[in-house]
């Protein structure tokens, strides 16, 4: 696929050529957003949609993944600043007809340590996968205009055995954060994305983030996500842009563009979210997975200690990074052919390395930016 670039900013040819590899190595769309001390760089390569010779957006609204858990995060912290839930109370305080053992914790939520068993599956140690609701294949697609409540996921969770006692290790589930953002709906009596425009989107500015809920729709201009699946014997590839991500709710349904996660992650690392108590609360990793309270927190060496949260869903992908004061962000939208086998993962894993060798460590040591 030839290569089609759109750059503003300074003269930045490692990042130029970082996105093109990453849209060569079967990517179809890249839009990158870089702030550091050289002042802000936006580009992007690729394509809009597949087949197609639009030139690609630089600012066109994407599907965020599991970023989704930051910003649910910050706003449950955002309420407990406000002394309206307890970091360390029982979860089943506000949400009692769950039946959810006492144990867990609002903190153990947002860190993932409660050991709730994950509503899209679980990986066993033996390596074969449990399953949740469908998220895969022909199931999936065939059903992906479907409305699952936020209930009836956690009950599905909760009717398997938890993977391990509350506190007790760390295992990474999106209904974790479901039961988080229905605890931030019970003690306001309001819709979370009412309390993500009142504590984050309106007093940032950010026009472009959407807390979907139910609707398949991603705001315009867009890209174009896509799935490859087997169907008789025969396979397909659709447009799955419009999905309802219900399936995956609080766990990774949000939208929005590199300009709002740039203006979001560089206010709440700059500490003008949450108060430094609660800011060194989140940015404390658990030592298992070096996750905090919604960010994961990363030793690059020489480059020092890097935030983030990346995010992939059906066809999207998303990077958030930055600088402990919030001086220096990347964030990307991604978006390709996605498949059932998560063919693309690679691919992904090369443009967060790329990326993150490039921005935060003059790209040098890549090894250390995966």
């Amino acid at each position: 696929m030839s290569v089609i670039l759109s750059v503003q900013g300074p003269d930045r040819p490692e990042l130029q050529k970082a996105i093109e590899e990453i849209v060569e190595s079967g990517v179809l769309g890249v839009q990158l957003r870089v702030n550091d001390g050289r002042g802000e760089w936006v580009g992007s390569a690729g394509v809009r949609e597949l087949g197609g010779n639009a030139e690609p957006l630089t600012d066109g609204h994407f599907r965020v993944g599991s970023i989704t858990k930051s910003f649910v995060a910050t706003t449950v912290l955002m309420l407990v600043a406000e002394g309206r839930i307890g970091l360390d109370a029982p979860v089943a305080d506000h949400l009692p007809g769950f039946g959810l053992d006492r144990r867990i914790t609002v903190r153990m939520l947002l860190q993932h340590t409660s050991g709730i068993f994950n509503h899209t599956g679980e990986l066993d140690a033996d390596g074969t996968f449990e399953p949740g609701v469908p998220w895969r294949g022909k199931e999936w697609v065939e059903d992906r205009f479907h409305s699952y409540r936020p209930e009836e996921l956690v009950r599905l969770s909760l009717s398997k055995p938890p993977r391990f006692a509350p506190g007790a290790d760390w295992s990474y589930a999106n209904t974790n954060y479901v039961l988080a953002r229905l605890v931030a709906e019970s003690v306001t009596g309001r819709p979370f994305a009412e309390e993500l425009q009142r504590l984050v989107l309106r007093p940032l500015g950010m026009t472009g983030t959407v807390a979907p809920g139910t609707s398949p729709e991603v705001p315009e201009p867009h890209h174009h996500g896509y799935y490859r699946y087997e169907d008789a014997g025969q396979e397909r590839t659709i447009d799955i842009t419009r999905h309802n991500p219900s399936w995956v709710s609080a766990g990774g349904d949000m939208i929005s563009t590199t300009r709002d996660l740039h203006t979001y992650f560089s206010a709440l690392m700059g500490g003008r979210l949450l108060p430094a108590g609660l800011l060194a609360e989140m940015r404390t990793p658990e030592a298992k997975a070096g996750y905090g309270l919604g960010v994961f927190v990363q030793d690059t060496g020489p480059g020092g200690t890097v935030f983030h949260h990346n995010g992939a869903t059906i066809g999207s992908a998303a990077l958030m990074y930055g600088s402990p004061d919030g001086s220096t962000t990347l964030t990307a939208g991604l978006n390709y052919v996605d498949d059932p086998d998560v063919s693309i993962a690679a691919a992904f894993h090369h443009a967060q390395q790329r990326l993150v060798n490039e921005v935060f460590l003059g790209g040098r040591a890549e090894d250390q930016a995966g």
